[in-house]
């Protein structure tokens, strides 16, 4: 890893983080090994400290729509163990959703942009040194604070903006957002990507990035192999089922690739869907609970949902969909029961009928492609 100077957005300077694979840490990264640390600069990667310090720093200079160090959180109880969390001011404060029609639409200059953004909100640029990017469509990422932020760390990764690629998943951003995951030491530190219609805010392409310092059961979930050729499960003992991809560490340009035909899929028949990369155990492995050597790619497909849409608790997108869940106001925090969480986020989803349907039309579609290559 080194950070040095460079040219940013519109010519500001900007530092640029440089990795390579070597600086991927894939053993070892389990919850025990997390709760044996009091300090989290003891267990903090480089980029971690890079990146969290840089955060701060942020913070302390007032850049945020407000400030944020730390949230009052409880775990529901029942089996999924929702992370609850109390972020009033999120749900006054964040950049009201702009007004979308289709999830394929295309980029407007007109619209807020992340061209438009305050220089002083961008934390550095990211570039690999040993990857090559699999269309070259970019040759860095910009990382930038979340202005209204659901957590510690929250970030979003940029692909050169310059580009104005609007917000459809490509293979390139999908290889970055698993290897941001593979840079960090933090278990609890996830990416996520919300489509047109799943509550993406702005429509200019970009993940989020944010430390959760809690467990999820979305990590060690039993899933059903749909196609174990391309390691794409189904995520089906969860009450948000959906699709699962994983991988060991290795291969994830195909990874990424093969992610990018399913939400392309789903980009052509116009259905919204959300993304939550973790680290995970593998799907393969029955009765899997603490090792998380690998990292699971979740998609979901679900209902659009355009324009402004303010549920009282809460909105259903990548976060809650993995089961965590920032409330907007403190009686919904103190009182919702995991029955009342799964019986919102189901109006979000598909029928049963609906979804059986969708699992294979999916997977064959997925197969021929392989196959095809």
């Amino acid at each position: 890893m080194e950070l040095k100077g460079n040219s940013g957005l519109n010519g500001t300077a900007v530092e640029e983080y440089e990795y390579s694979d070597a600086d991927f840490i894939i053993p070892g990264i389990t919850w025990q090994k997390r709760r044996e640390y009091t300090d989290n600069q003891d267990f903090l990667s480089a980029f971690d400290k890079a990146m969290r310090i840089k955060w701060a720093d942020k913070m302390e200079q007032g850049l945020f729509r407000y400030p944020l160090w730390s949230l009052q959180t409880r775990i529901l109880p029942g089996r999924v163990k929702y992370v609850a969390q109390l972020n009033i001011e999120r749900g006054i404060e964040r950049r009201k959703p702009q007004d979308i029609r289709s999830i394929k639409e295309k980029f407007n200059s007109g619209r807020f942009n992340f061209s438009k953004i305050n220089s002083e909100e961008i934390l550095f640029e990211m570039r690999s040194v040993d990857s090559m990017m699999i269309k070259g469509q970019h040759s860095r990422t910009l990382v930038v604070i979340n202005v209204s932020p659901l957590e510690f760390g929250h970030v979003l990764f940029i692909p050169e903006p310059s580009l104005c690629l609007n917000q459809i998943l490509i293979p390139d951003l999908a290889l970055f957002g698993m290897e941001s995951i593979l840079l960090s030491s933090h278990p609890g530190f996830r990416v996520g990507f919300n489509s047109l219609g799943g509550f993406a805010s702005v429509n200019h392409l970009h993940l989020h990035g944010f430390y959760l310092d809690e467990e999820l059961l979305i990590e060690s979930a039993s899933c059903k192999p749909l196609c174990r050729d391309i390691n794409f499960y189904l995520l089906a003992d969860f009450p948000a089922p959906g699709f699962c991809f994983y991988t060991d560490g290795t291969d994830l340009a195909s990874l990424a690739q093969g992610l990018c035909r399913a939400t392309d899929y789903f980009v052509d028949r116009n259905i919204a869907h959300n993304i939550f990369i973790t680290r995970g155990c593998d799907p393969g492995h029955a009765g899997c609970t603490e090792s998380r050597e690998g990292i699971r790619v979740i998609i979901w497909a679900r209902k659009s949902c355009f324009g402004s849409k303010e549920e009282s608790a809460f909105n259903v997108a990548l976060c809650e969909l993995a089961g965590h869940l920032p409330f907007k106001n403190q009686e919904d925090f103190n009182n919702m029961t995991e029955e009342s969480v799964i019986g919102i986020i189901k109006e979000y989803l598909f029928s049963d009928e609906e979804f059986t349907i969708l699992s294979m039309e999916l997977a064959e579609h997925l197969i021929s492609r392989t196959l095809s290559l």
